[in-house]
């Protein structure tokens, strides 16, 4: 074949081709070049015509390169060769290249093909990091992988499910997973799997569960068990994620003890209670009227003091009474579930105030528009009702404002009553919702001390909050905040 036809296929190949291509004679010149290579080395094509090949490698390895080209073989498939190469601006470029000789005599040629490497090399990094990362997460999780191949033999156990089955990998490996399983677990696991590699059944597979280890030592443990599959071309692998629950169990099942006596003395409390309540009220009940008696029917005989006395002793009677009644009502939340309906604060509050009949002096207002909440009646009425009664009961001034008022807050409803009263000292404010403590001397109060508590109570098992800001000689606000939405239709009491 002369010259001038090898030429016209030479320009033919590299003006179709879309990889970088070059042409150089027996001295290295590059006689050809196609526009892929111009590109990739950043040289205007014509340039490049009549230089030495080494013009695309490091200043570095141009020698070394002259040389191997000499001497070396010219004949190279694609990926045997993976060098730097340099484009015109000096920057290096991995690049891997294919060299076909060609021609005859004084007209052989080199066609070198060039493949950039940037895209390849960076993919293969990144897989190399992809399995580092792999390979840490496997190495240091805390719960045990284990993986198996589709005959149920186990390939890789990490270090967790070393220390959890007390087996060091190499001896588990190759071994049939059902090693680490009791009977009957054991016996029955090749058949589940060559089932389901069959039919495709699932019931452990793709599904979480809690099951019984076997460890080297022959000692059981609970844990949970989650297997998923994979495949890799036509092979079948499965990974088990394995995690020790010994100290959940033992967790729960000391938290069941616990709940089973906290029930126990729940109950207990909740009859001695009513005993107590029995017991007290009915003597209780005795000494009022015998003491109502003796003030009706010997008033006469009585002087100021003894008057006084008998007052005492029948107020301090009633007190008695209504402290037994509280100590009950508080007993009995968180035992006694109440049932949630839509319940219309408009109607409760005004049915709180009209069953209160504030005295001449003091005035109760309503903020309207109050809003419809579902929640449960008798509670909700208890929490206004004390709010209200103890504004009434501890004021002060000749002119008495009490307000009840209300605040949309997105997901919650804030509620509050204040008053234009005595105020409370700021050191107070946790200690009035506690039960049976009162600021005013009860012989100037009556009072149980049981109120406040039982309204922090009721809106803590409401899902809500209390608090209040005060300033003294100037009044109280109390505030309680309730959440719109409830999990269903009974009061979820602890």
């Amino acid at each position: 074949m002369n010259s001038g036809c090898i030429h016209t296929q030479l320009d033919w190949l590299l003006s179709a081709a879309r990889d970088p291509m070059l042409v150089c004679d027996g001295a290295g010149v590059i006689v050809r070049a196609n526009g892929p290579l111009a590109a990739l080395f950043g040289w205007p094509l014509d340039d490049l015509i009549g230089e030495p090949v080494e013009i695309l490698v490091p200043a570095g390895a141009r020698s070394r390169h002259a040389q191997l080209r000499r001497h070396g073989d010219n004949a190279r498939a694609m990926g045997a060769g993976r060098f730097m190469a340099v484009d015109h601006g000096g920057t290096e470029i991995p690049v891997e290249v294919s060299l076909a000789p060609f021609g005859e005599g004084e007209t052989v040629l080199t066609l070198a093909t060039v493949h950039d490497m940037r895209a390849r090399i960076g993919a293969e990094q990144a897989l190399r990091d992809s399995e580092a990362r792999m390979r840490a997460v496997f190495e240091t999780a805390a719960d045990g992988i284990i993986t198996i191949d589709g005959r149920g033999l186990i390939e890789r156990v990490n270090p967790a499910a070393e220390r959890m089955f007390g087996y060091a990998e190499a001896e588990l490996a190759g071994r049939n997973v059902s090693v680490l399983m009791p009977s009957p677990d054991r016996e029955r696991h090749d058949g589940y799997l060559r089932n389901y590699l069959r039919t495709g059944e699932r019931r452990i597979i793709g599904h979480g569960r809690e099951v019984h280890g076997l460890r080297k030592d022959g000692t059981l443990f609970p844990m949970e068990l989650a297997v998923t599959e994979m495949r890799i071309g036509d092979a079948r692998m499965f990974t088990g994620l394995v995690r020790d629950i010994t100290t959940r169990k033992e967790s729960e099942r000391q938290a069941a003890v616990l709940l089973q006596g906290l029930r126990a003395a729940n109950e207990e409390l909740g009859n001695f209670a009513y005993v107590v309540s029995h017991d007290l009220k009915a003597p209780l009940r005795a000494i009022g009227a015998l003491a109502d008696w003796v003030a009706t029917d010997y008033a006469d005989r009585f002087d100021d003091e003894g008057r006084e006395h008998m007052r005492l002793l029948i107020s301090r009677v009633h007190r008695m009474g209504s402290l037994i009644d509280g100590i009950l009502q508080y007993s009995r939340l968180g035992r006694e579930g109440g049932t949630l309906r839509m319940v219309d604060l408009n109607a409760v509050v005004a049915e709180v105030v009209d069953l209160l009949a504030p005295p001449a002096g003091i005035a109760v207002t309503v903020e309207p528009g109050m809003p419809v909440l579902w929640t449960e009646p008798t509670r909700i009425r208890q929490v206004f009702h004390n709010l209200v009664s103890n504004a009434i009961k501890y004021m002060d001034k000749p002119q008495g404002l009490i307000s009840v008022g209300w605040t949309d807050e997105g997901d919650r409803w804030r509620f509050a009553v204040a008053d234009n009263g005595p105020g409370i000292e700021a050191r107070h404010f946790e200690r009035i919702f506690q039960l049976f403590q009162t600021l005013a001397p009860r012989d100037r109060v009556e009072s149980t001390g049981v109120g406040l508590a039982l309204v922090r109570k009721i809106v803590d098992l409401l899902g809500g909050q209390v608090w209040l800001e005060s300033v003294p000689g100037e009044g109280s606000k109390f505030y309680f905040s309730l959440p719109k939405a409830h999990r269903d239709a009974r009061m979820d009491w602890p």
